[in-house]
């Protein structure tokens, strides 16, 4: 299934138009025509089965046929990841962890952070493309960058972790996951978490876990604690 994305759509909606860039892609590219089917998602766990009514590749009108809509998820995991130097590499993840199934990420500033800006907008692109290609129904939700003090001061449902590198008495994150719970999880740049976040977290509630045995690369860790959660809530 080829699925095209529209966030303006509810199950109230009975046709609509892709904007002009969609428009040309579907009807210039993709070559599709009046009456052809397409399988469009707003995002929040909607599938719309429409028929093109309107083959203009300035404005592609569909009628809506019929609406399916996703199971929702029984947690939430939510990952607060600082940003890694090489962008391609933050970018991997995100495009990753949407596929596995990740619901909200935060990237955070921290003090080892070697890179303090980040482009949400691309970020975004890539969720969207993520989501469109592997046919998943929710976009994640990507917060605006956060330093960690910031972050670590947040109201979070369910279970607070954070993974770091120090030889302290930590939990594998395996021993501590339970299946329907909601998740924040933090995961921190190249050089680790300073002690004084660590302390902080520490003191927030956070519970320090393990992620196994080696050490990880910024982005290899976040999609492993991904999967993990998801993982243990599968049915």
């Amino acid at each position: 299934m080829q699925l095209f994305y529209n966030p303006n759509i509810d199950e109230t909606t009975e046709s609509f138009s892709f904007d002009k860039e969609e428009s040309k892609h579907i009807i210039k590219v993709l070559r599709k025509k009046d009456t052809d089917i397409l399988f469009v998602t707003n995002g929040l766990g909607l599938l719309f089965k429409t028929e093109i009514t309107l083959a203009s590749d300035n404005k592609c009108t569909v009628q809506i046929l019929a609406v399916e809509k996703a199971a929702p998820s029984k947690f939430q995991l939510h990952l607060a990841v600082a940003p890694t130097k090489m962008n391609d590499r933050y970018e991997w993840f995100l495009e990753k962890a949407t596929e596995i199934g990740i619901h909200e990420i935060t990237p955070i500033i921290c003090d080892r952070s070697e890179r303090k800006v980040v482009n949400k907008e691309r970020f975004e692109k890539i969720l969207l493309t993520a989501m469109k290609q592997s046919n998943v129904l929710f976009l994640p939700k990507l917060n605006e960058a956060k330093t960690f003090k910031e972050f670590i001061k947040l109201k979070n449902n369910g279970l607070q972790l954070i993974a770091h590198c120090e030889e302290t008495d930590k939990k594998s994150l395996k021993s501590v996951l339970k299946p329907g719970e909601n998740v924040t999880l933090l995961i921190g740049p190249e050089g680790d978490f300073s002690e004084k976040e660590i302390a902080l977290a520490l003191e927030n509630n956070f519970v320090p876990v393990s992620l196994g045995n080696t050490r990880l690369r910024t982005e290899t860790a976040a999609i492993v604690a991904c999967h993990s959660v998801v993982f243990v809530n599968e049915e």
